[in-house]
């Protein structure tokens, strides 16, 4: 399913309705004085926005629309090869550990490769160029971090287009237990907020990817703060979001999702357990061990660490879907209708976003997976889709 309308600054793109495109306000050419400021590999970016009519509408993008590939059906398999199986691409980061405004910290990390070929010379949160080169800021999902599948396909992508990528850890991600009696949650849009704002000082391009939990607390900061949020980032992407907790919870605490929620609660309890030393009296160490659902975890740790009353009241009030009117950002957002994490029937359709959201909504593609290419298969889908829609073109023949 796609969806689109009038974006608001600073790119608008052309109007899909009932599949077909409508033709865009203009186009670019010979003699439109448009610049392209470089070309790595394939692909040509820009170091100032470019034209609204050089930004492809997501529907026309190179390797669109997502189709599974015929030997790897079904929304477990997807999720599970891509996780598991398909190699990843190397990314070399540089961290940074910033303090939180409330006495914790993060880890951020930077991509810190050197583009083979490139007159840039990118170092982290350094560049060596008088222009402005655009940064894509990434929030990983549970349990996840800066070595995740999606998050080093995507870096290795943005680094290969000539951007700058930082992959922001959520507290207690980034291989050390945070200080502060508490963690992070699917609705921690004021997490999402600052940093951002740190980020965006220095930085006159800005996009911001969330994904599954990290797209939901995203999606959520971006419905929250309207049309202010412009002023922070220019595009964003969630890909696999969560945004019905409740639905997304349920989904995973039976059947054979159950060895996700298990996979999941080995790391969040032994964390939870390890912040018991730090700080004695949080919770009941018998119950976390004896936890073996996301509603038993949520309603004993999550919930009452982050002021919500329980399991139900921390899912109703963290979900980003009640927020997607509300969205002024141009925003895409990706979720396969396999995904095993949250049930079609709970997708948000077309008149539960605003229009300046674009809803994909493919047939296949697992929570996180789309895995594209002939067998053994790629991540190459995925970033390439959210890089276009933030105005990196492939190269055109």
């Amino acid at each position: 399913m796609r969806r689109g309308g009038a974006i608001p600054h600073p790119f608008p793109f052309s109007r899909v309705e009932k599949g077909k495109l409508e033709p865009p306000l203009s186009t670019g050419g010979e003699g439109s004085g448009v610049r392209i400021d470089g070309v790595v590999g394939k692909r040509a970016f820009f170091l100032m926005p470019p034209p609204s009519s050089l930004i492809p509408h997501p529907s026309s993008l190179d390797g669109a629309p997502y189709s599974a590939p015929w030997w790897l059906p079904g929304g477990h398999a997807q999720t599970l090869y891509a996780a598991l199986v398909v190699p990843r691409p190397r990314v070399a980061y540089r961290r940074e550990r910033w303090d939180t405004p409330d006495g914790d910290f993060i880890d951020v990390d930077w991509v810190e490769d050197q583009v083979p070929g490139s007159r840039f010379q990118v170092q982290g949160s350094k560049f060596e160029v008088q222009e402005e080169i655009p940064l894509v800021a990434l929030f990983h999902g549970l349990e996840g971090s800066s070595r995740s599948h999606y998050a080093l396909a995507l870096m290795a992508a943005v680094r290969d287009a000539g951007w700058r990528g930082v992959v922001v850890n959520f507290r207690g991600c980034g291989g050390e237990l945070n200080r502060l009696p508490r963690a992070y949650h699917s609705g921690d849009s004021a997490e999402v907020d600052w940093v951002l704002r740190r980020l965006k000082r220095g930085n006159s391009l800005l996009h911001a990817v969330g994904i599954s939990l990290g797209g939901n607390a995203l999606l959520k900061w971006l419905g929250e703060t309207g049309a202010s949020a412009r002023q922070v980032v220019d595009r964003a992407a969630a890909v696999s979001a969560p945004v019905d907790l409740t639905a997304a919870g349920n989904a995973l605490d039976r059947g054979f999702n159950l060895a996700y929620t298990r996979h999941f609660l080995v790391t969040m309890r032994g964390k939870a357990l390890a912040k018991l030393a730090h700080h004695p009296g949080l919770y009941d160490a018998a119950r976390v061990r004896a936890a073996r659902t996301l509603r038993e975890f949520d309603d004993l740790v999550t919930a009452p660490l982050h002021g919500f009353r329980n399991t139900d009241d921390y899912w109703t009030r963290a979900s980003a879907k009640p927020w997607l009117r509300r969205i002024e950002v141009p925003v895409l957002m990706v979720n396969a209708r396999d995904d095993p994490f949250l049930p079609s029937g709970a997708l948000p359709a077309p008149h539960e976003a605003a229009p300046s959201v674009l809803l994909e909504q493919p047939a296949s593609g697992g929570h996180v997976g789309f895995v594209s290419g002939r067998f053994p298969g790629n991540l190459d889908w995925l970033p390439q889709r959210v890089l276009e829609f933030f105005g990196v073109s492939a190269e055109k023949s």
